[in-house]
């Protein structure tokens, strides 16, 4: 079976698409983890089905390289991008995600404004964090980001009994000048380090809240840079999320299996 897609990545996270309006493709774990597989795939970070919905412009199904769903706020970008180019949308958007609707718009320099779902609980856990923000978040601020060893400590963390049985993604965190930090994001469901992490984005933007940071709070990751705005409310709630940035196509095939 032959099936066509195309490649994107949104600062460096990157996703495999697939146009399944006809509702023709059923992928298994098992084929969902080869078309990721970096040897004897296409290769990415996760994959994506769009497909239509009664009421949105569409519905998104996403699944991490392993064959898990979650939200996947990079994802959800390059979705509206690739939906864009499909006609189901001009530049304003309504569709469905893992964690329910989403609002988003793709601007004419190709920057996409996701709007992310409100964040009601943002938890001390000594001097680190976690946030739920459509995926679970632990953050933790370190002095110099690039001096972790993000596989070795995040893997701990993950898969620590505070988490148990679903885990956690981990992002370490350094507080930059100019209302700018540095992410670095362990990915449960890719098991790895990842070039940038949307929703891990987000969490760290709400948590460097807490040490003075502003909306918009800009961020570097390996793959390049986004900005989260939001607005505060009581006892630490958080509304009117946006998660910024761009996606881009990077090519398009079809592929065996």
């Amino acid at each position: 079976m032959k099936i066509p897609f195309k490649k994107y990545q949104a600062t460096g996270n990157d996703f495999v698409l697939i146009d399944n309006r006809s509702n023709r493709y059923l992928l298994t774990k098992a084929q969902i983890e080869k078309i990721c597989n970096r040897r004897f795939g296409i290769g990415a970070d996760g994959l994506m089905l769009i497909e239509e919905h009664a009421t949105l412009d569409f519905n998104l199904i996403y699944y991490n390289s392993d064959g898990s769903q979650s939200l996947c706020g990079n994802g959800s970008r390059a979705a509206v991008a690739m939906a864009a180019t499909l006609g189901l949308i001009n530049n304003k958007t309504c569709f469905n995600a893992y964690d329910g609707p989403h609002q988003a718009e793709l601007l004419p320099t190709g920057i996409v404004r996701l709007k992310m779902n409100p964040v009601d609980t943002l938890k001390k856990i000594g001097s680190d964090y976690f946030v739920n923000t459509g995926s679970p978040h632990h953050i933790q601020f370190v002095a110099h980001a690039d001096d972790v060893n993000v596989v070795e400590a995040g893997r701990k963390i993950r898969y620590s009994e505070a988490y148990a049985p679903a885990g956690v993604n981990v992002n370490f965190v350094e507080l930059l000048a100019d209302n700018t930090i540095l992410v670095r994001t362990y990915e449960r469901g890719v098991e790895d380090e990842t070039y940038s992490c949307g929703t891990g984005v987000t969490a760290a933007a709400l948590a460097a809240s807490q040490h003075g940071y502003t909306s918009p709070v800009h961020i570097k990751v390996k793959g390049g840079e986004l900005e989260v705005a939001f607005k505060t409310g009581q006892a630490g709630t958080f509304d009117e999320i946006y998660l910024i940035g761009p996606a881009k196509m990077v090519f398009e095939g079809a592929l065996e299996l």
